[in-house]
């Protein structure tokens, strides 16, 4: 089974996407990350019957077909989806590659909260594109900066590591294939449902979103 992966942040060093490349490691089927930072903004004039589409444009809306499920990991900006992520979500909803397709989204953040805003948001936009959003599969990690190895930048905090297996196992249970154990990865999860992880208590000044 095919996964394909949408990061919300387009930063060279983005805790998101090392959220995005640890979570893949237990995906058991080839992978693939879009290059949503590559489009075009959203034109609706540019999105009729009669366009042609854009090469980038083109490239996505083929990787969402082939995909058996997408996987979204992406930060909160200003309690908010990332203008990025939605501009490529805007591109899929008139040509419908996302009906029906499974869907897991992550958020991570430096607060407490997780990014829960913009999971909120991304869940509702993926449901009004009639995706079928895995509400299991889907997690909030907060206070993300010490959970991240700078070095490797993958997710060491092993109870991270914890949710973000049990997220891609029920992404994987609703497309009929199962998630991997990586080398040195965390044990197995029972839990069916995401709950976000104790975080510290929040300070007076808004941490930096990546």
């Amino acid at each position: 089974m095919r996964l394909l992966a949408l990061s919300g942040s387009l930063r060279a060093r983005s805790s998101n996407g090392a959220v995005l490349r640890s979570a893949l490691a237990f995906w058991d089927g080839p992978t693939a990350t879009a290059d949503i930072g590559a489009l075009p903004h959203f034109n609706p004039d540019l999105d009729g019957e009669d366009a042609t589409p854009t090469a980038p444009v083109a490239a996505l809306r083929a990787q969402v077909t082939t995909a058996d499920a997408l996987l979204i990991v992406s930060p909160e900006y200003a309690h908010g989806v990332p203008g990025v992520l939605k501009n490529a979500l805007d591109w899929l909803v008139s040509s419908g590659e996302c009906v029906s397709k499974p869907v897991a989204v992550i958020t991570a953040s430096p607060s407490p909260t997780g990014g829960d805003h913009a999971n909120a948001q991304l869940r509702e936009i993926l449901r009004m594109m009639t995706g079928e959003v895995i509400q299991a599969a889907c997690r909030e990690i907060p206070a993300i900066g010490p959970k991240i190895d700078p070095t490797t930048e993958r997710v060491t905090d092993e109870a991270t590591l914890s949710e973000l297996r049990a997220a891609l196992s029920h992404l994987a249970a609703a497309t009929g294939t199962a998630a991997s154990e990586p080398e040195s990865g965390p044990a197995a999860t029972s839990e069916p449902a995401a709950t976000p992880a104790a975080a510290p208590a929040a300070t007076t000044a808004a941490p930096r979103p990546s």
